[in-house]
């Protein structure tokens, strides 16, 4: 266990912030789940209107440093094209 004063601090700061980061992957992880649902559901209306908030999430989590740049790219790389499969074919 942490004896100083600071290193008493770190560990309430660590905390706070491993709970912010859980709740922030959380909700990356079920837009995406939401999207891919839409996806093979075959919904490409649905789909491309949540679009915009999906990738907005995507790259704020990025930015956080939730989830790598590189993998958010993928990301929205992979959902784009499945949503571009989709609307072709439609």
């Amino acid at each position: 266990m942490a004896n100083t004063v600071s290193a008493l601090k770190r560990v309430r700061m660590t905390e706070r912030k491993t709970e912010v980061n859980r709740t922030r992957k959380t909700r990356l992880r079920h837009q995406i789940r939401a999207m891919r649902r839409l996806l093979d559901a075959k919904d490409a209306k649905g789909a491309a209107e949540i679009v915009p908030k999906t990738f907005s999430l995507v790259d704020r989590a990025a930015k956080w440093g939730i989830i790598k740049k590189n993998t958010a790219a993928r990301y929205k790389s992979r959902l784009t094209l499945r949503l571009r499969k989709l609307t072709a074919n439609a």
